[in-house]
């Protein structure tokens, strides 16, 4: 059913001005339109209200996202309301004014929308105005900038009083097309759908040309000597070497997944005299103090700075955040406040290098990063014209321990086995590499799909949902150089690396007499050398991190079972196996766990077997090269073929979270070689 012709204007409108982020920031701001609906019951005609949900975003909202409300229930709690000290308690009585079954959650702007007499508004975040609702003189500067068409509505929580006020702010000015939000955002109304969207977007490109036509030339100041952005090539390599231990001071109360940006934006404002004492104000508006945290970690040592004096400078000022954190809860936290959710920085800012940004997600993560861009350029432009002044940090604590939001977070789905953790997968562009690649995505890893094929690594990470979810690197894991360059792109697009599959393979299936010194060459130049450069690496990483890991080899029944006509495969597989027990005995103190698979028999999607290796195995048995995966299932003990995924699932046994206590073990994965059993 097509949704109701006031619900499909707002929806359009909502998504033209949510998939420009000058308007507002990813999940920020609601718009809502009024009519006439039928009643479910009576079949009489009604007056509703469709606002945005709880939780989703204006760029890519659908009908599904829209609650839905009777006006006059809505507005009728205005003469039940009791009071600024008890307003939290009207978000329950939202549900008692749901339509229907009343779509998505109500957000806590919901009376805003209601309570303000007009058919269409609109609840904006854009940099612009949130820039003037931040700055020392904000309501002089909107009244210079609009005159009387837009309000000065001074600081308030969100809530059911802040949509009273509005309302009442309306009503008091007949020519006021919206409002400035101190301290958070802006609001506009019209008659129609098209008039409102009108109205916002005149109300933020105004607020950008006057900010661009008032504002000083530098408002960050002069550019600190020695601060400035070093050349790209050398700041993602800084970057990659500093990634690890910065996630590792990040999950210090829990594991996260992080974030670099290194946009122009960033880059200036941290080369700039003023960034810190900027940052240490922190961010202003509601959603991007609940994304950023109250302030960021800054680093106070200029690039050229060694890297181990930057690494030990970022410890000693991450005791000091968390030391300062814990007093800022202290100072603001009530008896019915949540228990503080940890201390660690969401943001880590670092001069000429950029800003790693943290959360439990990648998109989350991301999203962080995109909110304190957004508060750079909200202090740029308050600087531009006035003094950048944020709200109070006892009212930021409200918001960030506010206990609907506490309610929020409760409400959220149990996160998945692998949630945190960032994978890289070799041979990861086809057979058991991909299946393992779908299989740790669908457990909540980010993965990166590495391959020696480009374009199969790309078509793999854009399947399993694109940069949020997955990145291709092209590896050649005989060179220690690209596999490097693998690891510094993993670090960069998810802050680290938890967990590695050597899954790189090739295959040369012949006699001894015929197995040339460059067959075996290449053979363990592949899987032997190649899986020890990759764990080496992974190591690396994985140690800097102090978060533990696991490295998971995909060996074979081979390295155990003496097949015929096989020496270069079957002996680099060995040498696969026993590199499973040196790594496990070696890197167990620092929770590195190492284990095996140890598959036969994986026929189909196997980019060994299409590649010329399943016609010479089924050569040496006999078999027609399309019957030689039921050949192998009919030898096991359980007659079963052995596909992709089921080496897929021995992986995610092994790495997603039940065998903690774990490592130097193989699991093979089979169907029953009663000649490859474990001895």
């Amino acid at each position: 059913m097509a949704p109701h012709p006031e619900a499909a204007a707002l929806l359009a409108r909502s998504q033209r001005l949510g998939s420009d982020p000058r308007n507002t920031n990813y999940a920020g701001g609601n718009a809502s339109a009024k009519g006439a609906g039928a009643d479910p019951v009576t079949g009489g005609e009604v007056e509703l209200m469709w606002v945005k949900g709880s939780g989703g975003d204006l760029g890519t909202l659908t009908e599904a996202g829209l609650a839905v409300l009777r006006l006059d229930r809505l507005r009728a709690l205005a003469d039940v309301y009791p009071g600024v000290e008890r307003e939290d308690e009207m978000v329950a009585a939202f549900d008692y004014c749901l339509h229907g079954k009343g779509g998505a959650a109500p957000s806590i702007d919901t009376a805003m929308h209601g309570l303000v007499d007009a058919p269409h508004v609109d609840h904006l975040h854009p940099d612009s105005g949130i820039a003037l609702a931040c700055a020392a003189d904000g309501e002089k500067l909107t009244a210079e900038c609009f005159g009387d068409s837009v309000v000065w509505v001074p600081w308030r929580r969100p809530g059911f009083q802040l949509g009273l006020d509005i309302a009442a702010v309306k009503k008091a000015n007949p020519r006021a097309i919206g409002c400035v939000l101190g301290g958070h955002g802006i609001t506009a109304w019209g008659d129609t759908s098209e008039e409102c969207e009108r109205n916002s977007l005149h109300i933020i490109r105004s607020a950008e040309a006057f900010l661009q036509k008032k504002g000083r030339a530098e408002p960050f100041g002069p550019v600190l000597e020695g601060y400035g952005a070093l050349p790209e090539a050398g700041r993602r390599a800084r970057a990659a070497a500093l990634a690890p231990h910065v996630r590792a001071l990040a999950s210090q109360d829990r594991p996260q997944v992080g974030h670099f940006d290194d946009s122009e934006a960033v880059l200036d404002f941290l080369a700039r005299a003023e960034h810190p004492r900027l940052a240490a104000l922190g961010t202003s508006c509601p959603d991007h103090f609940l994304r950023t945290k109250v302030r960021p970690l800054v680093l106070d040592l200029p690039p050229a700075a060694p890297l181990e004096d930057a690494i030990a400078r970022l410890r000693d000022l991450h005791t000091a955040y968390r030391e300062e954190y814990a007093a800022y809860y202290r100072r603001h936290a009530g008896p019915g406040s949540p228990a503080m959710r940890g201390a660690d920085p969401a943001i880590v800012l670092v001069p000429g290098v950029g800003m790693f940004s943290f959360g439990k997600d990648k998109q989350t993560a991301r999203v962080a990063g995109e909110f304190y861009l957004n508060a750079i350029n909200v202090m740029r432009g308050a600087e531009a014209v006035s003094t950048y002044a944020p709200i109070e940090e006892s009212e930021k604590f409200r918001i960030e321990y506010w206990p609907l939001e506490e309610a929020k977070l409760q409400r959220m789905p149990k996160p998945r086995p692998l949630a945190t953790r960032v994978a890289l997968v070799t041979g990861a562009g086809s057979g058991i590499g991909r299946a393992i690649a779908e299989r740790l995505v669908a457990e909540g890893a980010c993965v990166v799909v590495a391959d020696l094929d480009a374009q199969s690594a790309a078509a793999v990470a854009e399947e399993l949902g694109g940069p949020d979810k997955a990145v291709a690197v092209t590896v050649d894991v005989t060179s220690e150089e690209q596999i490097a360059a693998a690891f510094r792109a993993a670090v960069l697009a998810f802050g680290g690396v938890d967990l590695v599959v050597n899954n790189a393979g090739i295959s040369v299936s012949k006699p001894l007499l015929q197995t040339s010194a460059r067959d075996w060459d290449l053979q363990h130049d592949v899987m032997a050398r190649g899986s020890f450069l990759v764990s080496r690496e992974a190591a690396r990483v994985m140690i800097a991190q102090g978060l533990g890991g696991d490295i998971v080899y995909i060996a074979s029944k081979n390295a155990v079972f003496a097949g015929p006509n096989n020496i270069a495969y079957s002996a680099t597989k060995a040498d696969q196996a026993h590199q499973v027990r040196l790594l496990a005995a070696e890197l167990g103190e620092h929770g590195i766990r190492v284990n095996g698979v140890n598959p036969d028999g994986v026929v189909r999607g196997s980019g060994i077997f299409a590649g010329g290796w399943g016609a010479q195995r089924a050569a040496v048995y006999g078999v027609p090269e399309e019957k030689l995966g039921e050949f192998y299932a009919q030898r096991t003990l359980l007659k079963r073929e052995v596909l992709p995924e089921h080496v897929a699932n021995a992986v995610f046994a092994l790495t997603g979270g039940e065998l903690t206590h774990t490592t130097g073990l193989h699991v093979p994965v089979d169907a029953g070689v009663a000649a490859a059993f474990l001895r």
